[in-house]
């Protein structure tokens, strides 16, 4: 029993090992292949149609790129609608705005207080108030 359980380890190995080389040597080949055309199938198919949206997109002069009439006459509904909507004049309002920012002046901080010499008229009229309650003005 123990003899039959080693010979089907043994085949399992092998074939194991048998698979693990060919799949090695079929990556292998790819990768070779991969590395000799210089770029990923997926990726050029992608940097292939940025390209030709490029393309389109120079040839249509700024506008939208393969659009119906009835996508331009919805673009400039939209727009009509947001000009009322917004009161926005021209086609500037579709450019980010600008804003300018003034600093304001600032006061000083602290107290400017002129403090006045006290004159003999003054000094007489505190000390006729010492006779009057704190409360009375």
């Amino acid at each position: 029993m123990l003899s039959r359980a080693s010979i089907g380890i043994a085949s399992c190995r092998r074939l194991v090992s048998l698979s693990f080389s060919r799949n090695v040597a079929v990556s292998a080949v790819c990768c070779q292949k991969a590395q000799a055309a210089g770029i990923d199938p997926i990726q050029k198919l992608f940097i292939d149609k940025i390209h030709e949206y490029s393309n389109k997109s120079k040839a249509a002069g700024g506008k939208l790129v393969d659009a119906s009439p009835a996508t331009e006459k919805a673009l400039t509904d939209e727009m009509e609608k947001i000009a009322r909507m917004y009161g926005a004049k021209g086609a500037d309002f579709t450019k980010f705005p600008t804003f300018t920012f003034a600093d304001p002046t600032l006061e000083q901080v602290g107290v400017n207080v002129d403090i006045k010499p006290l004159t003999e008229s003054a000094a007489e009229e505190d000390e006729e108030d010492d006779d009057r309650p704190g409360w009375l003005p």
